[in-house]
């Protein structure tokens, strides 16, 4: 691909070439009037046109069927993950209704559990391709709701103790979107906390606020948040673009960020979802 950019380039600038040069012969020798200015731009049209042709038929149009073949390929990869997850849900609540034995139940138990994080990789993977493919399409939603659902997820790790403040907020954006970023930052949280602290998260709108006390960040650290692979801890898991996806998510939404942070203190995020609240 990048060969045929670089002689796409090399033509296009060979071909300007010549037209200056055709352009400077011809009205050095017929001199410059209506006529010979027609003729010359003609020319120039006519070159310019195959060029047009050349380019398109050889370089973008094999990238437009590259693509469109494999967005084809990629939605039957997702339509085929599909199938298996719904059988391995649906035997799993057949199989409970006639398991009595205990230790079973707790077998049974991890699978759903499974199955329910590999669900929520499916519908963030056609989420991903469906971003890709155009615009997504915002809804009407409770924000309240929505935290009080993924902060129920994150309790069942038995990790850190969540202190939830919510108001009722009805809000209009993009909510698979907004449950990525939501999940990463309280991941976050959780991450650079010890199991003991606790996690409040306030929503009192327009604010959606996530607070820990945990390790913290000194002002250099959180000049650098928003890069992409910066991570404040590298011995942490994480390859260090999630803050950056946030920022991302948060630009393309108006929602204006704030972090402030400490060092051994905590770290406080505030999202403004004035422009985003119903």
């Amino acid at each position: 691909m990048r060969k045929q950019t670089c002689l796409a380039t090399l033509g296009y600038v060979l071909s300007v070439a010549m037209l200056l040069s055709f352009v400077y012969w011809f009205m050095k020798n017929e001199g410059f009037d209506e006529s010979s200015f027609l003729v010359a731009s003609i020319f120039v049209l006519l070159l310019s046109v195959g060029w047009g042709y050349v380019i398109a038929s050889h370089l973008l149009v094999p990238q437009k069927r590259t693509q469109e073949h494999l967005l084809h390929l990629t939605k039957e990869i997702v339509h085929e993950l599909n199938l298996p997850l719904a059988t391995i849900q649906a035997n799993g609540s057949m199989l409970r209704r006639n398991i009595e034995d205990e230790k079973a139940q707790k077998r049974l138990a991890r699978i759903e559990d499974a199955a329910k994080r590999l669900s929520r990789l499916y519908d963030e993977l056609v989420y991903t391709i469906k971003k890709e493919m155009h615009e997504i399409e915002r809804e009407t939603f409770d924000l309240k709701a929505l935290v009080e659902e993924r902060a129920a997820v994150f309790k069942e790790q038995g990790r850190n103790l969540f202190v939830l403040n919510l108001l009722p907020c009805m809000v209009h954006t993009d909510r698979i979107g907004f449950e990525q970023i939501f999940d990463n930052l309280v991941g976050n949280a959780m991450k650079y906390s010890s199991k003991e602290a606790p996690i409040d998260i306030i929503l009192k709108p327009p604010f959606l606020k996530i607070v820990d006390r945990g390790i913290g960040m000194d002002e250099g650290q959180i000049v650098k948040i928003y890069e992409k692979y910066y991570q404040e801890d590298s011995s942490k898991e994480g390859q260090g673009i999630g803050l950056a996806l946030v920022k991302a998510y948060c630009d393309r939404e108006n929602i204006a960020i704030q972090i402030e942070s400490r060092k051994q203190e905590g770290t406080t995020v505030t999202l403004n979802l004035r422009d985003i609240t119903v």
